[in-house]
């Protein structure tokens, strides 16, 4: 039996999730099985407790976050460790977690919760979504004709880390949600955003992207960043994630690519809870580059840890009825 407690803003919160539902769904011996708990908060790296009536991570104001952790946790080392009867298996949901935008706390057997439903948005452009001031959109109907975006990522250059999920980084990189305007002014970032929101909107669970790729190089790496874009235009990072493409099939073995062909790219999943009111917009931000968070590819196809120099990359993201580059959110319908 367990008691799980996660962040959002931790660096391992989606494998913790995965590593959850798989002892809740693979042990054999019931008791595990039908004993695990889990909390998720709007919290940085073990922070969950810290959280007060004014929770702030990074630069966003998430609201009263405080949970009766004491009580709860009390109740479980009763029942388990002193053989206690009380009442912790009927007042506990085995899924609690803390919706951002809304500003609540909220229940569910499973994660992700049962009403949730994968949708899926595709990516394209007209001029090119290279940066915030492109064209770059998010729409529930896929494209027609490929014209695929390119961008250029130099390893010697690469994107500095802007907040995001991580822990134990000291100055390096300051962790949490912030204003991603000013990142997106750069040209080598691809920006794809939704039309404005006419009523509120709730993702909650798994986020799964999948995107059709080519380079000119034998290896690099494609970069993701889940963003919420207020009326204002402050646009908060919700997760993000990072795919080296020499594993794309697997990380027991490399596969290189080559020049120009077209792959197939899974990244791994990012998560969140999160309400995108009205007048919001959800966007992403895809790259090649996430320095320090993520190591450096050098795009040299070889070992980057001991090399001193890379190449230039130029990178493309397809979007066609045949390479339709898409990412799917689990979508809350109540």
């Amino acid at each position: 039996p367990s008691f799980w407690f996660t962040s959002w803003y931790d660096v391992s919160i989606s494998p913790n999730l995965a590593l959850y539902n798989h002892v809740r769904n693979s042990a054999e011996d019931s008791e595990i099985r039908d004993n695990q708990y889990l909390v998720i908060a709007p919290t940085l790296h073990c922070s969950y407790t810290r959280a007060k009536e004014n929770t702030i991570v990074g630069d966003l104001s998430v609201g009263d976050a405080r949970l009766n952790y004491d009580e709860q946790i009390y109740s479980w080392f009763d029942l388990w460790l002193k053989g206690e009867k009380n009442d912790f298996k009927k007042t506990t949901p085995k899924v609690q977690y803390y919706t951002m935008g809304s500003n609540k706390w909220q229940s569910s057997d499973t994660w992700p919760p049962e009403s949730s439903k994968m949708v899926t948005y595709y990516l394209n452009s007209n001029e090119g979504a290279n940066s915030l001031y492109g064209d770059g959109t998010l729409k529930t109907t896929p494209p027609v004709e490929d014209n695929p975006d390119e961008f250029t990522y130099d390893p010697m250059l690469p994107i500095p880390s802007y907040g995001g999920n991580v822990c134990c980084t000291g100055n390096a990189i300051k962790a949490g949600s912030f204003d991603q305007q000013q990142m997106e002014t750069r040209n080598n970032i691809l920006v794809y955003t939704s039309e404005v929101l006419t009523e509120g909107l709730e993702i909650s669970g798994f986020i799964e992207t999948t995107l059709f790729i080519s380079s000119d190089v034998k290896d690099t790496d494609f970069t993701i960043k889940l963003i919420d874009v207020h009326p204002d235009g402050k646009a908060y990072n919700l997760d993000e994630t990072i795919q080296r493409v020499r594993y794309r099939e697997g990380y027991n073995k490399e596969v290189f690519m080559e020049e120009d062909k077209v792959y197939e790219l899974e990244l791994t999943p990012m998560s969140t809870s999160n309400y995108f009111k009205e007048g919001h917009q959800i966007r992403i931000e895809i790259s090649s580059s996430n320095f320090p968070r993520f190591a450096r590819n050098m795009n040299t196809g070889g070992n980057n840890y001991d090399e001193k120099e890379g190449i230039v990359a130029h990178n493309k993201i397809h979007h066609s009825s045949t390479n339709a580059s898409q990412i799917r959110f689990p979508i809350v319908f109540k």
